[in-house]
């Protein structure tokens, strides 16, 4: 089933302006992912369908349109130099700097929750008996109901984990019978999962030691990314950080620091004529 040129045009405008991501390339990927889906809707053409999706209030069919044109492929582990600098690097600062013991740590587009659940465990793994005196609840956002239902539930396949530790599996995911496995709870109370578009403003009360946006401006124009990043500074703490995707390239003007690849540092209080 073909989209319409115009069809395209006024789509792909809609979701540039609200979400940020850039599919004016994206045509074919566009009617590829959205073709079963509009004849399961009961719909013979896309431009039947999509005058639904614009009279649509609620929002809930764009965002079923966001949740199949970006890739939510996830897994634990993933891009592990991220986990060896949150632990090495990252959380001994924190020890040091955060004098009232709350953590303040953002995972932005966090899919099927892979990766706060990751963030977790890493947690009580450094913490250990010492975690309770600490407030280490992630906030983990994203512009997908699906994902962030799937995501509050914890629900895996084995292969989702093939990368974790034996040790790990065993002490933090509860094996069911068809072969799935779940977060425990105590993880699972450890992230709180809400809905949040990256093109709104950043109005959380407080400011992040950590904000974690990986595999995410992929999709974003060389724009759409350098007022994302600005906005990330904006919201995080002296001396905190910002991971992006290994597979994506920094915005040329931001007034974070490279400290290595992907990994991005806001200087300390002081150091930055700005602050």
């Amino acid at each position: 089933m073909q989209l319409r040129n115009e069809d395209f045009i006024k789509l792909a405008g809609i979701i540039k302006a609200k979400y940020g991501l850039n599919l004016t390339e994206k045509k074919y990927l566009i009617e590829s992912r959205l073709t079963n889906y509009v004849l399961d809707c009961g719909f013979d053409d896309f431009g039947e369908y999509l005058e639904t999706v614009y009279v649509d209030r609620s929002g809930i069919e764009m965002t079923n349109i966001i949740s199949r044109l970006t890739t939510n492929y996830t897994y634990f582990m993933r891009e592990t130099e991220h986990f060896e600098h949150f632990t090495k690097v990252f959380l001994k600062e924190a020890e040091q700097r955060v004098s009232d013991n709350d953590l303040r740590i953002w995972s932005a587009g966090c899919s099927y929750g892979n990766e706060p659940y990751n963030l977790a465990i890493y947690l009580h793994e450094y913490f250990g008996n010492n975690l309770d005196n600490w407030d280490t609840r992630i906030l983990a956002t994203d512009i997908s109901f699906n994902a962030l239902r799937m995501a509050k539930r914890g629900i895996y396949t084995e292969q989702a984990l093939e990368d974790v530790p034996t040790d790990w599996v065993k002490k933090y995911f509860v094996r069911h019978v068809n072969g799935t496995y779940q977060v425990t709870d105590d993880i699972r109370s450890n992230v709180v999962f809400k809905y949040h578009n990256l093109m709104d403003p950043i109005n959380f009360k407080k400011k992040f030691d950590l904000i974690v946006c990986r595999n995410v401006m992929i999709y974003f124009d060389e724009q759409t990314k350098e007022d994302l990043v600005n906005r990330f500074y904006e919201a995080t703490e002296p001396g905190g950080y910002l991971y992006i995707g290994h597979a994506e390239s920094a915005p040329r003007n931001m007034r974070y620091e490279i400290v290595r690849p992907a990994v991005l540092y806001k200087p300390l209080k002081g150091d930055d004529e700005d602050e």
